[in-house]
């Protein structure tokens, strides 16, 4: 899986050169199921996104035909994803008493996507794991559908679109594509640097 990440390039031009348009299958799959099941978060998403805007920009994927694609992969999942929290967070409610969910903690989810649900939404996309399981928790909180589609939607276009076209412009620049290994560690870091200062941040206020 690190070496998939690391040479994210290598590897999509082998599955183009081998699957020729079903990439664009594959793709579609990869993002929906990183934002639409809980048990994915691993999968890459800010590193595949930027690798294959510069895959577009070399000619190798069509970016009019990616572009679309990927945002409906990305608003698909979170929609399948809100669902299943909806649907399965309630039954285990239901049928489970407090052993597995809390009345209280349902109460402050629901409280908390209440006031800040649309921000989440949005700002979750640009953060790994965390955008796995925001609609999961939306869905449990039951945060109202019809606002959490139009923050879905929105999410969707500016994660797929900055990183999608970042690759695409800037990927093929030559000091980028000759160190493209260390451009996708440096995404990943960044990616996961708000959840890092949340760490330290709440360890210190536990000190």
């Amino acid at each position: 899986m690190l070496d998939i990440i690391l040479h994210l390039d290598a590897h999509l031009l082998a599955l183009v050169h081998d699957y020729g348009v079903w990439i664009y299958a594959i793709l579609f799959a990869i993002i929906f199921s990183e934002t639409g099941l809980v048990v994915a978060p691993f999968l890459p998403g800010d590193s595949l996104l930027f690798v294959t805007g510069a895959l577009c920009g070399m000619g190798s994927l069509e970016l009019h035909i990616l572009l679309p694609l990927l945002v409906l992969a990305a608003f698909g999942g979170d929609n399948t994803n809100y669902w299943i929290g909806r649907l399965l967070g309630l039954r285990l409610l239901n049928s489970s008493g407090q052993r597995f969910i809390r009345h209280e903690h349902l109460e402050r989810t629901r409280h908390f996507y209440a006031r800040h649900g649309g921000k989440t939404i949005i700002f979750a996309r640009f953060l790994p794991i965390v955008r796995t399981f925001a609609p999961f928790v939306a869905g449990i909180g039951t945060m109202r559908y019809r606002l959490f589609v139009v923050f879905s939607a929105l999410g969707s276009l500016a994660w797929i679109g900055s990183l999608t076209l970042a690759g695409y412009f800037f990927g093929n620049i030559p000091v980028i594509k000759n160190n493209l290994t260390l451009m996708i560690i440096a995404i990943i870091f960044v990616s996961f640097l708000p959840a890092i200062f949340e760490f330290v941040r709440q360890r210190r206020g536990a000190n």
